[in-house]
């Protein structure tokens, strides 16, 4: 089953799941703000989507540009700080078992189906 991490009040992350839904594939909400995602999912995801923590923070949000913009960090530090600050995450993300995507535009998730 797909899950999509997804955030209500974000307008792509509200398009990705009525992507899904007009797809009419069964998926599981996961809504990462009201509860963030421990480093070891943050990690699993990050193996699905085949990426670096860096490439997957959303650097238009105020944290990032007022805390993290010209930092040098490390793959785990960056782990810590989107556990710490979910809000940083691109969105939404959709998994299944064994593959993940950023699912801006929503066609990025006709890979999974």
């Amino acid at each position: 089953m797909l899950k999509i991490y997804h955030n209500p009040r974000c307008k792509k992350s509200r398009e990705g799941l009525q992507y899904l839904q007009a797809k009419g594939v069964q998926f599981e909400i996961i809504e990462y703000l009201k509860k963030p995602l421990t480093e070891k999912e943050i990690q699993e995801l990050l193996m699905l989507l085949n990426k670096k923590p860096h490439e997957i923070i959303r650097t238009q949000e105020e944290i990032y540009k007022n805390e993290y913009k010209n930092l040098q960090l490390t793959d785990n530090e960056w782990i810590k700080i989107i556990s710490k600050n979910p809000i940083l995450l691109q969105r939404p993300i959709v998994a299944k078992k064994h593959k993940a995507v950023i699912g801006q535009p929503p066609q990025n998730i006709d890979i999974l189906l």
